[in-house]
């Protein structure tokens, strides 16, 4: 008898499956992919055509522990994140992007990022 249990990460990881299956990054308009962990934030502008990461960005870079007070949130360092990751963007010639959200509810943190992404300029 087998036994099968599907724990929260792999059903994250299925949700993502999805997403990837319907958003693909192209040249002209490459992919923002979102990852979370308990206690950081990472965000990519990947070309998927060519399967390069174009610009980076993380809650564990010194340019955003830089622009942090020590009482922030996970949530403001996911807006800064975005912001930073916005202009690196707009730095490399990228206006437009397509969001993978990576699994993970269009809410809270992950919100955070597009929001900060947008008011940097990046059209999605």
């Amino acid at each position: 008898m087998r036994y099968h249990y599907k724990s929260q990460l792999n059903a994250r990881q299925r949700r993502h499956l999805r997403v990837r299956a319907k958003v693909r990054g192209s040249e002209a308009r490459p992919r923002l992919n979102v990852f979370r962990s308990s206690a950081h934030i990472y965000a990519q502008v990947i070309d998927d055509a060519q399967g390069h990461t174009l610009v980076s960005a993380s809650s564990r870079e010194p340019d955003v522990v830089s622009r942090l007070a020590d009482d922030k949130t996970k949530t403001d360092k996911a807006k800064i994140v975005g912001l930073i990751i916005g202009e690196r963007a707009k730095e490399a010639g990228i206006d437009t992007v397509v969001f993978d959200r990576g699994g993970y509810k269009y809410h809270g943190r992950v919100k955070a990022v597009a929001d900060g992404a947008r008011e940097s300029g990046l059209i999605f």
